[in-house]
C-alpha cells in the first residue's frame, strides 16, 4: 500500500521544489510581492500582483510600471518582466485586463483597465509619480495606451510588445503621443495585418502607419532612436526573430525594455540588460505543473486502495469480473491512429469559426474563447460517436459510476488544494509559458459549472473510444502512454509545425480567411492543445491501467480541462 502513495509524494515533493524555485527567483534581492485588489473607476473591481523593491519607500519613491498581458492571459503571464523591473529597482504592478484573471468582467472594458491600473500605481506613496513607465503585450499594449490616453500628462514613457497603435483598438499615434515609445515587433508576428497593416511583420518598417508615429516619410530604422525622449518624443523600433507569443519568454525582448526603461525614466538600480534570471521562475512553476499531475494520478492510486473504491480496482486474478481486452491492429490500428490524431485538428479551425460566429458569449455561456472550443469538443464527440462502431468491441464493467464520480472529484480537489497552498506559500500558479493553471475566482466556479458538463461528457466519449482502439492489458506500459499521446496530439503537433513552418518559409500563416485575427489567434490557442491533451492522455492511460475503465480517467480529463480553460481565459459579458 506504501507503495500506491509514492506518485502522490512525489508529486508534493516537485510542487514544493518548483514553488520554492520560483519564489527565491521572484523575490530575489528583497522584492516583496502583494496580491492586490482594488476598485475602478466605475467600481468594478481589479485584480494584480504589485512587486515591491527593497528601495521603494514613502521617503525615496521608486520609478514605477504598469505591466499588462495580451487578450486571453493573465497578470503572470509579464512575470519576466515583471521581476526584471523590481530587480532594477522599479515598483511593477502587473494587471489584470478587465474580464482577465481576477478582474471583473467584462473584457474589454472601461479601457481593458489600463486606466484604473495607472490610476492605482500612482496613488501609492511608494512610487515616484514623475517617472512611471508603461509595459504591455499585445492587448496589454491597448492596455497601456488606453491609459495614455485617458491620462496623457501622468506616465513618462512606454513599451509596446507585439502591439500597435491606432484601430482597431487604440487611439492614432504621432510624432508627439504616446510619449517616449519602444516597440518590440518581432520578425514573425502573427497578428502584422491586424497590428500595422503590413502582410508581413518583418516589412513592419515599411507601414505607413508606422511611419506616422516615428514622423518619417520612409522606411523605419530599427535601433534607430528617433526624436527626443527629454521632450517626450523618442521613438525606437525592435525587430527580434521570434513569434508572437514567445515574447513572452525571451530574454531578447525583455532586455529591450529593460533598455528603453533605464534610458527613459530616472532612478532605479542599474543593471546591465543580460543580468536576468526571471527564467529560473519558469523553470520552478514548470516543475510544480509535473507536479501536480503526479499528484492528481498519484492520489488516484492512492485512494483506490481503499474499500470504497474495491469494485473499482482492476482485479488481481482473473475472476470473471474484468471483461477480456483487444484493441485494433493491423491496418485497423494505423486507421484508427489516423482518424484519432487529424480529424481533430481538420476540424479546429472550422469548429473555431462556427463557435465564434453562432456561439457568442451570453450570460450562459460567457466566454468566447471557450465556446469555440466547446463547439470543437461537440463536433468531434459526434464525430467519434458516430465512428465508435468501427472500434473493436468491448464488454463494459457495470456499476463504477458513483466510484469513479467520487475518486474522480477526490483526486482534483487534492490537485486544487495543492495549488491553493502553492499559491498561499509561494505566490505562484502552476504554469510554463503560456500554459497556465490557475486558481480560480467565485464568477469563475460558477462559470465552470456551466462548462463542465459538456466538456466532461466529451471526454466520455472520446477516451472511451481511445481505449477501446488501442488499450489492452499485455500492452507494454511505454508503448500505451506514447499511443495514446500520440493519438490526442499528433494532429495538433502536425498543424502547428505546418502553420509555423509556413509562417518561418514565407513569413505569414497560411490564412485563406479575410478576417486577420482569426487564424492567428486560433493557432496560438492550438499551441495550449498539445501539453494539455498529453496531460489527459498521460491520466487516462494510467487510470484505465489501474481499473480497465475509461471513465475515472474521462471524469478527471472533464474537471481538469474545463477548469484550465476557464481559469485562463476571458469573460466577455458581466456575470
Amino acid at each position: 500500500m506504501r507503495g500506491r502513495w509514492t506518485l502522490a509524494i512525489l508529486g508534493i515533493v516537485l510542487i514544493v521544489a518548483g514553488g520554492l524555485l520560483a519564489f527565491v527567483t521572484q523575490t530575489a534581492g528583497g522584492i516583496k510581492i502583494q496580491d492586490i485588489r482594488f476598485k475602478g473607476a466605475k467600481g468594478n473591481t481589479m485584480s494584480a500582483l504589485l512587486y515591491i523593491p527593497p528601495n521603494a519607500t514613502p521617503q525615496i519613491p521608486a520609478p514605477g510600471i504598469l505591466a499588462v498581458h495580451g487578450y486571453i492571459n493573465s497578470r503572470e503571464t509579464q512575470d519576466g518582466f515583471a521581476i526584471e523591473f523590481a530587480r532594477r529597482g522599479y515598483v511593477v504592478l502587473a494587471l489584470d485586463q478587465t474580464g482577465h484573471g481576477y478582474s471583473d468582467p467584462p473584457s474589454f472594458a472601461n479601457g481593458f483597465g489600463g486606466p484604473d491600473g495607472l490610476a492605482y500605481l500612482r496613488s501609492l506613496d511608494i512610487v515616484d509619480k514623475d517617472n512611471i513607465g508603461l509595459e504591455g503585450h499585445s492587448m496589454g499594449g491597448w492596455t497601456v495606451l488606453a491609459a495614455a490616453a485617458a491620462m496623457p500628462n501622468d506616465y513618462k514613457s512606454m513599451v509596446l510588445e507585439g502591439s500597435s497603435t491606432g484601430k482597431p483598438f487604440a487611439a492614432e499615434g504621432t510624432p508627439s503621443w504616446p510619449r517616449n515609445v519602444a516597440l518590440v515587433f518581432a520578425q514573425y508576428e502573427e497578428f502584422s495585418t491586424l497590428m500595422w497593416g503590413v502582410e508581413l511583420a518583418r516589412d513592419v518598417t515599411q507601414s505607413p502607419k508606422l511611419w506616422e508615429l516615428y514622423g518619417t516619410k520612409g522606411a523605419v530604422e530599427p535601433g534607430k532612436v528617433y526624436g527626443d525622449p527629454a521632450a517626450g518624443t523618442a521613438r525606437v523600433l525592435y525587430t527580434p526573430a521570434m513569434t508572437h507569443p514567445a515574447e513572452h519568454i525571451s530574454h531578447e525582448a525583455i532586455g529591450y525594455s529593460l533598455d528603453w526603461f533605464a534610458r527613459t525614466l530616472k532612478g532605479g538600480t542599474p543593471r546591465t540588460v543580460d543580468d536576468q534570471i526571471w527564467f529560473r521562475k519558469e523553470i520552478g512553476t514548470l516543475i510544480a505543473l509535473i507536479g501536480f499531475v503526479a499528484l492528481v494520478i498519484g492520489m488516484f492510486d492512492g485512494l483506490l486502495e481503499a474499500p470504497m473504491f474495491s469494485r473499482l480496482r482492476l482485479p488481481a486474478i482473473a475472476d470473471g469480473t474484468m471483461p477480456p481486452h483487444e484493441a485494433a491492429s493491423g491496418r485497423r490500428w494505423t486507421a484508427a491512429l489516423i482518424l484519432s490524431a487529424f480529424i481533430p485538428a481538420l476540424t479546429y479551425y472550422p469548429a473555431f469559426a462556427l463557435g465564434g460566429t453562432f456561439v457568442t458569449p451570453s450570460a450562459f455561456l460567457p466566454q468566447g474563447i471557450t465556446n469555440q472550443i466547446l463547439v470543437w469538443a461537440i463536433i468531434n464527440g459526434l464525430i467519434t460517436l458516430a465512428l465508435m462502431r468501427l472500434a473493436p468491441k468491448r464488454a463494459s464493467r457495470a456499476g463504477l459510476i458513483g466510484q469513479s464520480v467520487i475518486i474522480a472529484v477526490a483526486s482534483v480537489a487534492v490537485g486544487y488544494a495543492a495549488l491553493w497552498l502553492a499559491d498561499l506559500a509561494f505566490e505562484i500558479d502552476f504554469r510554463f509559458w503560456i500554459i497556465a493553471l490557475k486558481l480560480m475566482s467565485a464568477k469563475q466556479f460558477l462559470i465552470f459549472l456551466i462548462y463542465l458538463i459538456p466538456f466532461t461528457a466529451f471526454f466520455v466519449v472520446a477516451l472511451h473510444v481511445l481505449h477501446r482502439n488501442f488499450s489492452t492489458l499485455g500492452a507494454p506500459r511505454g508503448v500505451l502512454y506514447l499511443t495514446n499521446i500520440l493519438a490526442l496530439t499528433l494532429g495538433f503537433i502536425v498543424l502547428l509545425v505546418l502553420q509555423y513552418g509556413t509562417l518561418w518559409l514565407t513569413g505569414k500563416l497560411f490564412n485563406p480567411i479575410p478576417d486577420p485575427g482569426f487564424v492567428p489567434l486560433s493557432t496560438i490557442v492550438a499551441i495550449q492543445f498539445v501539453p494539455l491533451l498529453a496531460i489527459v492522455a498521460v491520466i487516462a492511460t494510467f487510470t484505465w491501467r489501474r481499473t480497465g475503465s475509461s471513465l475515472p480517467g474521462a471524469l478527471i480529463a472533464g474537471l481538469f480541462v474545463t477548469w484550465y480553460v476557464v481559469a485562463g481565459t476571458a469573460t466577455q459579458v458581466p456575470f
